[in-house]
């Protein structure tokens, strides 16, 4: 457990894109990519328009989740993915400050942090946190007890 939880938190740390999952009001998923950055593995943040529909999404209905994986491996070399089921709100204004400084502590290449001013008011984009409330991973069938490739949870 602890390689798949090392894996895991080597996943995270080496990709900027999560693709979102969140739901219609008929309940129909959508997903979307969002640029991130995390905090201890268990607070995700992102910026976005709230007239972008995932985030009306996240606005009338919190449970989400979310994959984060590498893209960049062939077939042959296995699947590096982190799932992950969390509760996602917009962060609210009176908040910002924190917040901001705790979303954009390190930022990466071509990256810029935000101010709360740009993030409320009459800015049109705004922070986004989604707090873990579970991390699995993918095991592939040939290392799993089972021989069917599964998600087995690990503890971040």
């Amino acid at each position: 457990m602890d390689e798949l939880a090392r894996m895991a938190r080597d996943v995270i740390d080496s990709n900027r894109y999560l693709v979102l999952g969140t739901s219609e009001d008929d309940g129909r998923p959508r997903v979307s990519p969002v640029y991130y950055s995390h905090v201890g593995y268990q607070e995700f943040y992102w910026v976005s328009s709230p007239e972008a529909q995932h985030s009306r999404n996240v606005e009338a209905r919190g449970d989400v989740s979310f994959v984060i994986f590498n893209s960049t491996l062939l077939p042959t070399q296995g699947n590096q993915a982190v799932y992950v089921d969390a509760s996602a709100v917009r962060v609210a204004e009176g908040d910002l400050p924190e917040q901001c400084e705790r979303a954009f502590a390190t930022v990466g290449p071509g990256t810029r942090a935000f101010s709360p001013e740009e993030l409320s008011g009459d800015g049109d984009i705004r922070l986004y946190r989604a707090t873990a409330t579970r991390h699995q991973v993918h095991v592939r069938g040939r290392e799993h007890p089972s021989g069917v490739d599964a998600r087995v949870t690990v503890q971040l």
